[in-house]
């Protein structure tokens, strides 16, 4: 008999509800931001999570770093059920997952030192008895990252922002955590910014074996940097397959239209007519019955308007889509 695999993290069957009236009284409006989302991470693997705004993206990445709870369904951590942990246990956990924001100018204090911002989580686990064993793990953080150890005791505004970024991956890396959330980490940057922060984010997986969850919403960031990739809309997986697969044989609709939507270097395919979307993306306060993309797909067919798909799994690939490839 086959022992099961246990992944880094399991997500199986999660639902996130949200009520819009503080309650989940009769009557109330209910947000369905995560509906049924099932995926796993390995160590060392970069899962990117891609989709449209209010998809579901930052939600899962919440849940999975435990700041949220699932309505329903499981999060695993090397096998253990986050849920399940108690306050002790759940302390020791979250030293294993760490996150990197999106907006590097609001995700650090700016009433604090670069010391005091990367020593917090280090104070804050009593990893260290001594200042100087904690500022020498500091300073090692910092030439880690690329930032000259001596600018330790400088404040957020006098450095740019891929320095800021830089500062707020140190942070992360101070626990040596397995796993690391990047909640579109690149997003608010300059592009030749963005090339030198996701070659550390990759120079720093080869080095610790980090897994990632790689939310964002630009394609060729997403090409560049993941294993896997996780397309999802309005709460729903629509696909997981191979980065090169996705990209070279997308099988399901939307993912086909966020490649169709991607700019073209050649000036020739520039002026190419691109089918877009039509139409706008349904609420999730109040999500179409079927298959939720079937208002915006030219392939929905009758059995899309009243039958959800099942995600159908060939290998490591996982389609939604009841006329998937066609």
């Amino acid at each position: 008999m086959t022992a099961a695999v246990t992944h880094l993290v399991s997500v199986e069957h999660v639902v996130k509800e949200f009520s819009l009236n503080g309650g989940f009284r009769a009557g109330n409006q209910i947000v369905h931001a995560v509906s049924d989302v099932s995926f796993h991470i390995d160590e060392g693997e970069t899962l990117a999570m891609v989709g449209e705004s209010g998809c579901g993206k930052s939600t899962i990445g919440r849940l999975i770093l435990r700041l949220a709870e699932p309505t329903s369904g499981t999060v695993r951590l090397e096998g253990r059920v986050l849920a399940a942990l108690d306050k002790t246990r759940m302390r020791e956990a979250r030293r294993t997952m760490q996150i990197i924001f999106q907006d590097p100018y609001a995700s650090l204090n700016p009433r604090m030192s670069v010391y005091r911002i990367i020593s917090e989580p280090l104070l804050a686990h009593k990893i260290y008895k001594t200042r100087t064993e904690t500022e020498n793990r500091v300073r090692e953080l910092m030439s880690l990252v690329g930032l000259r150890p001596e600018l330790i005791d400088r404040y957020p505004h006098q450095f740019s922002g891929g320095q800021r970024q830089r500062i707020g991956i140190a942070r992360a890396l101070a626990l040596n955590p397995k796993l690391i959330v990047c909640d579109e980490p690149v997003s608010a940057l300059d592009v030749s910014i963005q090339a030198q922060i996701l070659n550390l984010l990759c120079d720093l997986q080869r080095e610790f074996k980090l897994a990632y969850l790689f939310i964002s919403h630009d394609l060729s960031v997403v090409r560049y940097i993941s294993h896997r990739v996780c397309v999802m809309f309005l709460g729903k997986v629509c696909e997981i397959a191979k980065t090169e697969e996705i990209f070279e044989k997308p099988m399901h609709p939307y993912t086909r239209f966020l490649l169709e939507a991607l700019p073209k270097p050649d000036p020739h395919a520039r002026k190419e007519k691109k089918t877009l979307l039509a139409g706008e993306m349904p609420s999730p306060v109040n999500p179409p019955p079927g298959c939720r993309f079937h208002t915006r797909c030219p392939k929905a067919g009758e059995v899309c308007r009243h039958e959800e798909p099942r995600p159908m799994e060939n290998g490591e690939r996982t389609v939604a889509c009841h006329f998937a490839g066609v």
